[in-house]
């Protein structure tokens, strides 16, 4: 039985990056850069006003107030993507919109609100630090300055800076292509009619959803039932495919076919059984090709939790990146908890944020069928192997849930 830990490692000494394209900018979020990008230009390209105000010498301005306000001749009026037709110059100031070129002789902005003015002169009655307001040449970017280096998720400010630089077409490693198969005789599928004797199959969608929320490319290929045959026609049609998923049907139970077919099919299996919980009987295996092969335990949250610690850092990796691992944080815990000793524990887990930091408390019952406590979680303690229990107001590593934050390392051992 592997830890969590050598079974990472195992995985994801087989995984490869995949090989790079190019995609369009507007189809790029959430993708991965396969290149370091580069500044071409220097926004902003000269000095321009931050606000919609006046552009004056801070030297004009002493110390004014409401009562005694410093009163300068409006000389010019400066729109956005106009030049400035007059330097400002002692006892000056140019009226200036948010985005306008300041004009020479200039340095600080003056926000409308502290102002009063009429066709010539404006009133100014608060006092500011020099550049107040003004954002200067090229500091965004500058020409020749990497501005993205390659491994970097592309999120909305990453997009809005590939656009600033004119990126129509960005470098990024190709989408991981990820076949997903339910195993069980006693699963219904979606499409099928209801049936109170028989179990949703859940776990063909949480585990898609988990792959989605990373830009991934998934074909659910539904239910395979408990017969040799039916499974092994049906994990054929996976095999083409960057990594197969088979949820089920991984134990040790008369019916449990999953290990053996895919043995039958040419698959090494590198491991089997891992010491977690939720999801110890996890399993991991190669085909030609590169091909990786995923067996989950058939209890959605075990399910899920081999899918975060397991699957999501191996095509993160596939993606890219170098950060596979979802991001842990301290907290502080609120109640006291009681465990087995000998696997890590991932405990479905509230975070609250508190005047100190953050506090966290399970979501109830951890039983490894209960999705509803997955449902209520924004985190998963990690409960040590080697610990039974853990006190209330002791600090616990927790993994955050959802979200974009990754990491390079798992944040535990």
């Amino acid at each position: 039985m592997k830890t969590i830990v050598q079974a990472q490692q195992i995985i994801l000494e087989h995984t490869k990056k995949l090989t790079p394209e190019t995609t369009p900018l507007t189809e790029s979020l959430g993708r991965i850069l396969s290149e370091d990008i580069f500044s071409n230009r220097n926004p902003p390209p000269y000095d321009i006003s931050a606000m919609d105000g006046y552009a004056v010498r801070i030297e004009d301005v002493k110390e004014p107030t409401k009562e005694n306000p410093t009163v300068l001749k409006i000389i010019d009026d400066i729109v956005a993507g106009a030049e400035p037709k007059i330097a400002v110059s002692a006892g000056t100031a140019s009226r200036i919109m948010t985005g306008a070129p300041m004009p020479a002789g200039a340095d600080t902005v003056i926000r409308v609100e502290d102002t009063d003015c009429n066709n010539e002169n404006v009133k100014i009655f608060a006092q500011y630090k020099k550049g107040a307001n003004v954002r200067y040449l090229a500091e965004n970017l500058r020409t020749g300055d990497r501005v993205l280096e390659a491994g970097t998720d592309i999120r909305p400010g990453e997009l809005g800076i590939l656009s600033m630089v004119k990126k129509a077409d960005v470098p990024v490693y190709r989408r991981p292509r990820i076949a997903i198969l339910s195993t069980g005789d006693e699963l219904e599928a979606l499409e099928d009619p209801f049936d109170d004797r028989k179990i949703p199959d859940a776990n063909s969608y949480t585990v898609m959803a988990e792959l989605k929320a990373i830009g991934v490319d998934v074909t659910l290929l539904g239910i395979a039932r408990d017969s040799e045959e039916e499974l092994k026609a049906k994990l054929k049609e996976g095999l083409g495919y960057d990594a197969l998923i088979v949820s089920g049907g991984v134990s040790v139970g008369h019916h449990d076919f999953v290990r053996p077919t895919l043995k039958s099919l040419g698959i090494e299996m590198r491991f089997w059984r891992v010491a977690l919980r939720p999801g110890h009987p996890f399993a991991f295996g190669t085909g030609n090709d590169g091909l990786l092969v995923f067996a989950l335990p058939g209890n959605p949250v075990s399910s899920m939790v081999c899918c975060q610690q397991f699957i999501v850092p191996s095509v993160r990796k596939m993606q890219g990146t170098d950060k596979l691992f979802r991001t842990t944080i301290t907290a502080t815990l609120i109640e006291d908890i009681k465990d087995r000793l000998g696997r890590i524990h991932f405990m479905r887990s509230h975070l609250e944020k508190t005047t100190d930091g953050f506090s966290v408390r399970l979501t109830g019952s951890q039983g490894s069928g209960i999705l509803m406590s997955m449902v209520e979680a924004s985190c998963m303690i990690i409960m040590p192997a080697e610990c039974d229990k853990l006190q209330a107001g002791s600090k616990v590593t927790v993994q955050l849930l959802g979200g974009s934050c990754f990491q390079e390392a798992p944040g535990f051992k």
